[in-house]
């Protein structure tokens, strides 16, 4: 589709192009897909969540993070979007590289292509305090300057986001904002807890309908979900597109964007993504151009640069 679009919820590892995985391991492309592709139909998030390790094992050099970045970076250019915060867990990429080395190396594969686009690191839901402290002052060291934020990625489920509380006032202390992934294989609760933490942003979010309050806390703070439909199917949260609440979502006033999640894993482009909810859903173009209006407002970029990429989006 060629309207313009911004994408906040994109993984890293979970966008690895098959085609470059192929060649880092010198085996067809078709088994590549087989490897990184979930099922269209998981058992829940636990089962989807599998298809990361074999993509995190190969991305453990300067040069496989650089290839990954700059074929991503290029592969949204390609689905015409004009802004993207890309987020991965710079914990799970150093077997060899210290976390510095790390994010240089996907800061310069990014930078090596078009696309604006900026990180979003990682804490990990199972992973130690200290480990994910690490990740905070990291964000901190390179805040503005490529990285714009943090996240809260993994099992939700059996990591529940209140864990989280202490993590995400030192965060909040040190000026950085953040999303966090709730509301996805939990439920409201999950979604409130972030926000009651300092969320501006929440990953999915869509079991929101769940609860009143936790909508109208959505409201009241002015949260904007990122939502992605291929996944929540997948991840099976909802049978089909069509059953899928990102148009009630939008009609309640709820600030929604689009997003893809994995591009790789949930075998989806962004471009794809429009069509299938327009489709589905009867969005109007109008309704997309809102959601990337909201995007952009939501995104963690400086006021001048949200009011560049305004101009940009009415251009068309």
């Amino acid at each position: 589709m060629t309207i313009k679009k911004v994408e906040l919820h994109v993984h890293l590892d979970g966008s690895l192009k098959p085609s470059l995985y192929s060649k880092i391991k010198n085996i067809s492309e078709s088994d590549a897909k087989n490897i990184l592709i979930a099922k269209p139909k998981c058992h829940d998030l636990n089962d989807y969540l599998t298809k990361f390790s074999e993509p995190v094992s190969v991305m453990q050099s300067r040069e496989s993070l650089y290839l990954v970045a700059s074929s991503l970076c290029n592969d949204l250019l390609e689905d015409n979007c004009i802004y993207a915060e890309i987020r991965f867990a710079p914990n799970k990429h150093t077997s060899v590289l210290s976390l510095d080395e790390v994010v240089d190396s996907v800061l310069k594969g990014m930078r090596s292509t078009k696309l604006k686009s900026n990180i979003l690191l990682c804490l990990m839901r199972g992973d130690s305090k200290e480990d994910n402290k690490k990740v905070i002052d990291l964000a901190y060291k390179y805040l503005n300057k490529g990285v714009v934020g943090i996240d809260l990625a993994g099992a939700e489920k059996i990591y529940p986001t209140r864990d989280y509380e202490e993590l995400f006032a030192y965060a909040a202390s040190q000026g950085i904002p953040f999303t966090i992934h709730a509301g996805e294989a939990s439920g409201p609760r999950s979604i409130m807890d972030a926000i009651e933490f300092g969320a501006k942003r929440i990953g999915h979010g869509v079991r929101a309908l769940e609860s009143q309050e936790c909508l109208n806390l959505i409201k009241e703070k002015n949260i904007t979900l990122e939502v992605c439909p291929t996944s929540n199917i997948q991840t099976n949260i909802y049978d089909d597109i069509k059953s899928h609440p990102l148009k009630k979502l939008y009609d309640m006033g709820i600030n929604v964007c689009i997003n893809t999640d994995n591009r790789t894993v949930s075998n989806v482009t962004l471009s794809q993504e429009y069509v299938n909810v327009q489709r589905e859903l009867l969005l109007t173009n109008e309704e997309l151009y809102n959601m990337n209006v909201m995007a952009i407002e939501a995104s963690f970029l400086s006021f001048n640069e949200k009011q560049e990429l305004l101009n940009e989006l009415n251009s068309e």
